[in-house]
């Protein structure tokens, strides 16, 4: 196995990990928020409703709180596509500043133009929303097993 630098491995993502929700609506983001704690108990899931929230949470993380970030779940209609597409721009440009904190867009759409201006504009990964709780907890068993426990995500400096 490739020694990684520093104190960098997937086991760091769980140190004071915080998962920004951006979910407009109340009941999918507490499925959403309630599936993260049962699959992902060492995460601190923030949860947001709408793209004022969303933009007035990233203001409040310094450049220290930001490292802890370490992924954003974004639904990509808050109610409209404008809203997540102007999310996903104002992530990118602070990460010209506190480094890049990977997004998985969260969407019921499967529309091809969708999907493909979602990796255009820099997300990790576009997923369909499942449809109800325990497709949730499956889907975030799957999710704590790529992003969590494999992938490295951004760290603590």
């Amino acid at each position: 196995m490739r020694k990684l630098p520093g104190d960098a491995s997937p086991r760091t993502n769980f140190r004071n990990a915080q998962l920004l929700i951006i979910e407009d609506d109340p009941d999918h983001g507490l499925i959403i928020e309630k599936a993260i704690r049962q699959c992902l108990p060492e995460v601190k899931p923030v949860l947001v409703g709408s793209k004022e929230e969303a933009i007035a949470q990233l203001e409040q993380y310094t450049s220290s709180s930001w490292k802890l970030l370490k992924l954003i779940l974004l639904d990509l209609y808050l109610p409209g596509r404008d809203d997540g597409w102007a999310i996903l721009e104002t992530i990118n440009q602070k990460a010209a500043t506190h480094g890049k904190v990977p997004v998985v867009l969260l969407s019921y759409s499967d529309n091809p133009s969708d999907v493909e201006q979602a990796y255009d504009l820099g997300c990790a990964s576009y997923v369909v929303k499942p449809s109800g709780y325990p497709d949730w907890i499956t889907y975030f068993e799957t999710f704590r097993t790529y992003w969590w426990e494999t992938v490295v995500l951004p760290g603590m400096r």
